[in-house]
């Protein structure tokens, strides 16, 4: 990845904005959803900034562009027709360590500005590395049409409700099955309607059901060629719940991208088609793990007699072609 993507806590900001025009305009409008410690440097501003300034009671220097006022500021967008205004505010903020963006020119940012899908407190931000800006507009109007404006309502009832999940679903699995069930069945529907009365009370009857404990298993992924493209519902799912991933050289590695991000990881020197290491992984699952091996091709699994006789439950999933 160029970019590191990265998400800042708002009320660390410290903004300044170098310029007055339309698109300063555009930035302090992104900018006023996270913060309103926002600075504004320009000597002429037009009516939109101004009004952005006494409606939000922003700081204005009414000065265009003075080096050696940026000591406190933690981030700053330069806004300005002037290139080399623009130059000079990129190499005073890299000279204090501060996050810098240059308005279209990605060549003078330390951070460039995602496109934003904003259902707070779910944040989606989609970037092409600034390659490919219309790309990420068709991509975010496909993702705008898919995802409900309540969308946010569902993490707000998760954060409210976690510690007490926590408290009565043991192991990481169970309940990341049991949020997955709630947000995608009648209490997720409930709250989408905004019905959060009707979905707290749904809620707390099913955290007084007997909650079983977590089931190890062994999930064998045959990846074929290991184009990620293929992966199928069930095996992208199974993914998604891995407690642990085995894998050798002969895998594609790109599909570990789609293994759960805190899973364990467990790279093989020995080729899986000379020896599996079924040891280590029925150790995992009879702990109570959902245990990934992924495989190159599809060829036939060996027999192995303590897997035959653990009695763990095992699938094998063919990636599609």
């Amino acid at each position: 990845m160029k970019y590191f993507p990265v998400f800042l806590d708002g009320s660390k900001i410290n903004a300044m904005v170098v310029g007055g025009g339309d698109v300063a305009a555009r930035k302090i409008e992104l900018l006023l959803k996270t913060t309103t410690n926002i600075t504004i440097m320009a000597e002429n501003v037009t009516d939109g900034v101004e009004r952005l300034i006494n409606e939000n009671k922003l700081n204005w220097l009414k000065h265009n562009y003075q080096a050696g006022l940026l000591t406190k500021i933690t981030l700053v967008i330069a806004a300005t027709d002037d290139t080399t205004v623009n130059e000079q505010v990129y190499h005073e903020a890299v000279e204090f360590n501060i996050l810098a963006n240059v308005v279209d020119q990605p060549a003078l940012c330390t951070y460039i500005t995602p496109a934003i899908i904003d259902r707070s407190p779910m944040i989606i931000a989609l970037s092409s590395s600034g390659s490919a800006p219309i790309l990420i507009r068709m991509l975010r109007e496909q993702i705008e049409k898919i995802l409900p404006q309540g969308y946010g309502r569902l993490a707000d009832f998760s954060l409210k409700f976690r510690d007490h999940v926590k408290a009565r679903i043991k192991g990481i699995r169970n309940r990341r099955t049991f949020w997955e069930n709630t947000l995608r069945g009648s209490i997720g529907q409930a709250l989408l309607d905004g019905k959060h009365q009707e979905a707290e009370q749904l809620l707390i009857v099913s955290l007084k059901e007997k909650i079983a404990p977590p089931q190890g298993e062994i999930i064998f992924i045959q990846t074929l060629e290991g184009n990620p493209d293929n992966l199928t519902l069930k095996a992208h799912r199974a993914l998604q719940f891995a407690d642990a991933v085995f894998y050798d050289d002969d895998v594609n590695i790109e599909l570990i991208e789609y293994v759960r991000r805190d899973a364990e990881k467990y790279p093989q020197s020995v080729s899986s088609t000379l020896m599996l290491n079924y040891q280590h992984a029925l150790e995992l699952a009879q702990e109570g793990q959902q245990v990934i091996y992924l495989l190159s091709g599809n060829e036939e699994l060996p027999s192995n007699a303590a897997l035959i006789s653990s009695g763990i439950s095992t699938t094998i999933i063919t990636n599609g072609s």
